[in-house]
């Protein structure tokens, strides 16, 4: 048996890996179909699509990942009464580890699809398998040698771009520093790449990616699947923030065939959130990427179809039939009978000159663990005064040795939740400068060197050697793409919903598309309020489909 490779291993050994009993297998066989291995046979290979969870009921299997080139690491052995399977078994995606065959096994292969069905009609058993597959994730994340490889200078701004969405597309991956890792150099050898060329990818499929875009990456290791353009949904969300996550998680397990579309990770602003303190039923708080991965792993346990990162770009009539068309990005479109338009906010940037020369590697808008890495010991500037910044700002202070932050008003008081305000002082290595304004970003080579600040009283200018600023100052409606659906926005670019006419309150000024979360005009900006209106909206759907007297399963016109 290989020593554990992550926290979670060690701690939830027998969580992760439950050995069934006779009685569990029983039950689970019907949902599967027999098969059987020859020895030294490899059962799973990373990159690939697995067959499905696999129940072993004689023999062994060694489940490895890739270390490096040509070499492989056992993890753990799997024998009678274990599966093989991770969460890419539940949605048909590829596996990010090698299961081979030490000698000859006897097993059955439950098909992703009749899992998600074990997993409704078993419930005691489907919640200690989905537990396992959440904890396998976990595992794989902890140990850091999983998944694509990233190569490139570490304060790079592709390579912490690729990084940063891998991470939050919750996918395991191994980043190496090209300057100092000595596995990087040989991979960069191996391959005879120019460094000018990186960063650099490495896929578990062997293919090698100069640079990618996050949704030719994506593509690469399978997050990113074609889209049937002859399948009708009844219900197509765009936006896979709390709201949007929601309206899915409450539509898939309701039966409707639903698909989720967002262009650039599961989670929206939430995701973003290094705790979040005050959400219902967290009295210790979670990580706002924690809570949101949670949410997207419910959703396909639904059998809901997330698309990520898919980028809607025009909604309209479908040709010839009831209901919508969608045009997404790479020239494909879907249809659908309704429309869930949750598609948040986007952030908001300074109005300075050359502020786009240092996004990316001195400026950032997220305050995840890579950052943290990129700051650790530094004096860090954060700008902003909500939940968010209070947030981000007492989660760096942990990692770095100062944080100055930057607000427009006088106070905190009015914008932020008082826990925060008091944790703020409470904190010795917090400095919150007020009535104050970003003035000038000074570097070069696209690293920042130093930032000044205006007094907006007094006129006072502040300057200090700060290499890393971080952005909260709250966000605009992400409704750009609306411009030509015929979709009634409010002054500030919100959508409108409820007005005349509309059969319910959450319902656009077109019949049948709906608005919910931070995008929709009145709406209430906090996590809890956008899953409310994820779960109220549901209701309305299924009205709409009955009024329309259309069919609640997907299928070929």
């Amino acid at each position: 048996m290989a020593q554990p490779f992550s926290p979670t291993i060690a701690a939830r050994r027998d969580q992760m890996f439950p050995v069934m009993e006779e009685a569990d297998i029983e039950r689970m066989r019907r949902f599967g179909e027999p098969s059987s291995y020859a020895a030294g046979e490899y059962i799973v290979t990373a990159g690939h699509v697995a067959p499905g969870l696999i129940v072993m009921l004689s023999g062994t299997v060694d489940i490895t990942q890739d270390v490096g080139p040509g070499r492989r690491e056992t993890m753990v052995t799997h024998g009678p009464g274990n599966f093989i399977g991770e969460l890419a078994q539940l949605s048909s995606r590829p596996s990010l580890v090698n299961a081979e065959a030490k000698e000859p096994v006897e097993a059955f292969v439950i098909p992703s699809q009749r899992l998600r069905d074990l997993m409704v009609q078993e419930a005691s058993l489907g919640e200690r398998i989905m537990r396992a597959l959440i904890l396998r994730r976990v595992g794989l994340l902890e140990s850091g040698t999983s998944g694509p490889i990233v190569i490139g200078p570490a304060g790079h701004g592709d390579t912490l771009r690729l990084q940063g969405f891998l991470r939050r597309s919750g996918q395991p991956h191994r980043a190496l520093d090209s300057d100092t890792d000595p596995c990087a150099k040989t991979l960069i050898g191996h391959f005879h790449v120019d460094p000018h060329h990186l960063p650099i990818v490495l896929c578990p499929n062997g293919k090698l990616m100069h640079n990618p875009g996050e949704t030719e990456l994506a593509r690469c290791i399978g997050l990113l699947r074609p889209i049937d353009p002859d399948t009708v949904y009844d219900v197509a969300i765009v936006g896979a923030g709390p709201a949007g996550l929601a309206a899915a998680v409450y539509a898939g397990s309701e039966g409707l065939s639903t698909i989720v579309l967002d262009c650039r990770a599961f989670g929206g602003q939430a995701g973003a959130s290094a705790r979040i303190e005050n959400y219902l039923g967290f009295p210790t708080g979670i990580t706002g990427m924690a809570l949101m991965a949670r949410a997207y792993n419910q959703a396909q346990k639904f059998g809901v179809e997330i698309v990520i990162p898919d980028e809607a770009k025009l909604l309209g009539a479908a040709d010839g039939a009831p209901g919508y068309r969608l045009d997404v990005g790479d020239g494909e479109s879907l249809r659908t009978r309704t429309v869930v338009i949750a598609s948040g906010a986007r952030y908001r940037r300074l109005d300075i000159a050359n502020l786009a020369e240092f996004e990316g590697t001195s400026v950032h808008y997220w305050a995840s663990p890579i950052e943290a890495r990129l700051c650790a010991g530094q004096e860090v500037a954060l700008v902003g005064a909500g939940n968010s910044a209070g947030q981000a700002a007492v989660y760096l202070a942990s990692q770095v040795r100062k944080v100055t932050l930057l607000a427009r008003r006088d106070s905190l008081d009015a914008t932020m939740s008082r826990y925060l305000v008091e944790r703020i002082k409470a904190q010795p290595n917090i400095e919150v400068v007020t009535e104050t304004e970003i003035e000038a970003l000074e570097g070069e080579a696209g690293n920042l060197t130093a930032l000044s600040w205006r007094n907006r009283v007094t006129g006072a200018v502040t300057t200090r050697p700060i290499r890393h600023l971080f952005l909260f100052i709250g966000a605009d409606p992400n409704t750009d793409w609306l411009a030509r659906c015929d979709v009634a926005l409010d002054a500030k670019g919100f959508v409108r919903t409820g007005a005349d006419g509309a059969s319910a309150p959450m319902e656009t000024s077109r019949s049948g598309v709906f608005a919910i979360g931070d995008v929709r005009s009145g709406s209430i900006k906090r996590v809890a309020a956008a899953v409310g209106e994820g779960a109220q909206v549901v209701a309305a759907l299924h009205a709409y489909l009955a009024r329309a007297n259309a069919p609640q399963t997907a299928g070929r016109p």
